[in-house]
Formats: C-alpha cells, structure tokens, sequence
C-alpha cells in the first residue's frame, strides 16, 4: 500500500504542511505513527480526502459542468488586435489561456488581477507521479 509523509501529502494537495497537520489533529484526515513519531497517511485516505476537498462548493463558483478550477493570479497579458494570451500563475502551476481580446476588456483582467482557469477538456494527458 502507498503511504505518503505529511509533506508529500501536503505537496499533493497544494496546501502547507501545517494545514495537513491541522487536518490531521482535527480528525478530518486519517494518519498513523510510526514508531519514531512520525506521521503518514494511506495513499487511499489521502485520495478519498483530496475528493472530498474538490466535493466542497466554493462560495464564489458559479454553476459549471467544469470541474477543474485553478484559482491564482494574472502574471502576464499578451494582447494583439483580435486575442490575448492571459498567463495565471495557480500555486505552483503556470496556466496559459488564449482568448479574445475582448473578453479579456470585458473582464477587466490586468498584471495582478485574481483569477480563476475553468478547464474543461475531452482530452487529459495523465502521466506517472514517480521516476520509475
């Protein structure tokens, strides 16, 4: 069976250590010790946790049949006179979008603006979590 340390777990889920620690103390994702004190977590209890995470509505979210919400900020704009390409950076992920440059107007998107990548594909390119 997977196990993952706190860090690894906190890595996968793009939050900090101290919020898997929190979640851990609080009961809300499973953890053992082992027997120098340290804590891991069932790859399958960290998997049901991160659906879990991804089940909770977000106040702000409009109704979508997207699931895959990347919220973060605008570091780049690229405008010409009919597109733009709007660059996001989400946590450690950077998110290219191209789009009208109307849309980007109507939305009043500039450098530093908060922003959210709605992505909605037939097509997802899986690749393997480890080196081997």
């Amino acid at each position: 069976m997977t196990t993952y340390r706190i860090g690894e777990a906190a890595e996968l889920l793009g939050v900090s250590v101290d919020t898997v620690r929190r979640w851990a103390d609080a009961g809300r994702l499973a953890s053992v010790r082992d027997e120098h004190g340290h804590r891991s977590i069932a790859g399958a209890d960290l998997a049901a946790f991160a659906r879990s995470l991804g089940d909770e509505p977000d106040s702000g979210a409009r109704r979508s049949s997207a699931r895959n919400r990347l919220r973060g900020i605008v570091t780049a704009i690229t405008r010409d006179a009919v597109m733009a390409q709007v660059d996001i950076q989400a946590g450690p992920f950077r998110v290219v979008a191209l789009m009208s440059r109307e849309a980007v107007d109507d939305l009043g998107l500039q450098i530093g603006s908060a922003a959210t990548a709605v992505i909605k594909s037939t097509t997802v390119v899986v690749e393997r979590g480890d080196d081997t």
